[in-house]
C-alpha cells in the first residue's frame, strides 16, 4: 500500500483530520471525499490505485465523521463540508504547485464534490462521482416527516454483494452505526436543491459510476439529475447488479480500472 501521513486543521466547525497518501513523483493531486457515516480510511485501496498512476491523494474525514470533531454523523449544513474540503484542496495545491486537481466523491461525498465544482468553478481538472446523492432518496425524505425518526441505521448488507464489506463496516469503530439525525437528512435535502440550482459542470471532464441495484441512492433518480448537471463531457458507467459502494463491490477491480483509465486519458498521463 502507498505510504501516508496525516495532519489536522481548524475547519469550519472544529478540527478536521486529513490523510495524505504521498507520492514524491506526483503528477496530479486528488481530493477524495467519503460518504455519510464513514471515514477516509476506508478508501486506502482506492488511494493506492491512484498513487500508482501518479496521484498524491488528500482525504479529509468530514466534520462529525471519523477522527474529525463533531457529534458523529450530525451535519446540519453540507456547505460546511464543502468549505472544509476546499481548505484541504488549497493546502494540497500549495504543497504541489502547478499540478492538476481531481475531485473524487462517493455518496454524500459526491454531494460535497458536486458542490465543490459548482462553488469553485475552474479549480478542478476532472471530477469522479460514485453513487452520488445528488437526487436525494425518497425514503430518507419520508423520514423527515416522522417525529421521532425511527432508529433505522444503514444496513451493511446494502453496501456490496461482498459480505466481507458489510462485516468490516459493521465492525469498524470509526463508522457511525446509529440512526439518522433529522438535521443531517434536512442538510442533504437542502444540498440536493442547491445542486439543482447550481448550474451544470460545463466542459469539466466528469465520470459518474453507479450500481444499478443501489438501494441507498436509487440509480434512476440519480440518472435524471446527472442528465441536467453533467455538462458536455460527462461519461457514465452503470454496473449491472452492483450495490452502493462500487469501489468495494465484487467487481471492484473493474470499477477502479475504469476510474484510473478515465483519469489517464483526460489528464493525458503516460
Amino acid at each position: 500500500m502507498a505510504a501516508s501521513t496525516t495532519y489536522d486543521f481548524d475547519g469550519e466547525r472544529g478540527r478536521i483530520f486529513v490523510r495524505n497518501w504521498t507520492n514524491d513523483e506526483a503528477t496530479f493531486v486528488v481530493l477524495l471525499t467519503h460518504g455519510y457515516g464513514e471515514h477516509a480510511g476506508r478508501y486506502e485501496h482506492v488511494a493506492d490505485a491512484l498513487v500508482g498512476i501518479g496521484a498524491t491523494v488528500y482525504a479529509p474525514d468530514h466534520h462529525a465523521h471519523g477522527r474529525s470533531a463533531g457529534t458523529m454523523a450530525l451535519v446540519d449544513d453540507i456547505e460546511v463540508l464543502v468549505t472544509d474540503a476546499h481548505s484541504v484542496a488549497d493546502r494540497a495545491r500549495a504543497e504541489h504547485p502547478g499540478l492538476p486537481l481531481v475531485v473524487i466523491g462517493h455518496s454524500m461525498g459526491g454531494v460535497v464534490a458536486t458542490r465543490f465544482v459548482q462553488r469553485y468553478p475552474g479549480e478542478a481538472t476532472a471530477l469522479v462521482l460514485s453513487g452520488p446523492v445528488v437526487g436525494g432518496n425518497p425514503g430518507f425524505e419520508m423520514l423527515l416527516d416522522l417525529d421521532p425518526i425511527p432508529e433505522i441505521p444503514i444496513d451493511p448488507a446494502t453496501l456490496s454483494r461482498d459480505p466481507a464489506v458489510g462485516a468490516d463496516y459493521a465492525a469498524d469503530p470509526l463508522v457511525y452505526h446509529g440512526p439518522f439525525y433529522k438535521e443531517t437528512l434536512q442538510a442533504l435535502l437542502n444540498a440536493v436543491h442547491a445542486i439543482a440550482e447550481g448550474g451544470d459542470f460545463g466542459d469539466l471532464p466528469t465520470l459518474w459510476i453507479h450500481g444499478t441495484n443501489d438501494q441507498l441512492v436509487p440509480y434512476e433518480i440519480t440518472k435524471d439529475v446527472m442528465a441536467n448537471v453533467g455538462g458536455t463531457r460527462l461519461e457514465h458507467v452503470a454496473y449491472e447488479g452492483a450495490a452502493h459502494e462500487v469501489f468495494n463491490e465484487t467487481n471492484r477491480d473493474e470499477v477502479i480500472a475504469d476510474m484510473t483509465g478515465f483519469l489517464k486519458r483526460v489528464l493525458e498521463l503516460t
